[in-house]
């Protein structure tokens, strides 16, 4: 190997290790959006139902904030390197679909939409081969919305809230419907999609309990109105 190819091989490989550091300090950005949002969210399974429309206003512009960073990383990924670097930050990705999907639930009562994440978080479509939503990112994101549904299920009886779980069961259902609907080949998805069946059945377990106990008026709502007003 003569100097000159050596010497052009290390250009490059200095090249890659300064371009990983710049992604770095802006995932790391983008991680600490995603655990304050998260810690935020957390609070839904304490606070009352006159609450959370406060708590969702002092969330949004964290999860507004969130297009700087996706910005920024469009800004520095070269073109056609988007499947090399993003790994990166699919993580970050994931929990920030997952707390757009929870405050859209929470204000609407609704899924939020592929197309709709992709606009909450300012994802481009010129941005393609540099930065995009994955559906399997979304798919994880909106598996971590089930999860954390099925905890809110319970302790929003708790909070006095016996509507509530209905309205998840309801939502929850339709969503785990979908999700069979898919040919998942991701093992890690399909696992996580199979793992779905608990959360629902522990949803079922409090609908079951709060019909029993007659505490809410019905729990066959098929088109449940939004949690927040």
């Amino acid at each position: 190997m003569d100097s000159d190819n050596v010497d052009r091989i290390n250009q490059l490989l200095e090249q890659d290790v300064e371009l990983r550091e710049k992604i770095k300090d802006q995932v790391a950005e983008f991680d600490k959006k995603t655990r304050t949002m998260s810690g935020i969210l957390n609070r839904i399974h304490s606070t009352p139902s006159d609450g959370l429309p406060a708590l969702l206003t002092s969330v949004q512009p964290v999860l507004d904030s969130c297009k700087d960073v996706t910005a920024s990383l469009a800004a520095i990924i070269p073109p056609n390197q988007f499947w090399r670097w993003k790994e990166m930050w699919s993580i970050s990705l994931r929990n920030a679909v997952f707390s757009a999907a929870l405050i859209h639930y929470l204000q609407h009562g609704t899924l939020l939409s592929l197309s709709e994440a992709t606009d909450i978080l300012g994802i481009k479509s010129e941005w393609q081969d540099r930065f995009s939503l994955p559906i399997e990112d979304y798919l994880h994101g909106l598996i971590t919305l089930v999860n954390e549904l099925s905890r809110l299920a319970v302790n929003s009886v708790t909070l006095g809230n016996f509507e509530q779980p209905i309205k998840i069961s309801v939502f929850v259902k339709d969503l785990f419907a979908g999700f069979s609907m898919l040919n998942l080949k991701n093992d890690t998805l399909r696992r996580r999609y199979d793992s779905l069946k608990y959360d629902l059945k522990k949803i079922e377990e409090v609908v079951y309990d709060v019909s029993l106990r007659k505490l809410a008026p019905s729990a066959k709502a098929e088109n449940p109105a939004p949690m927040v007003e």
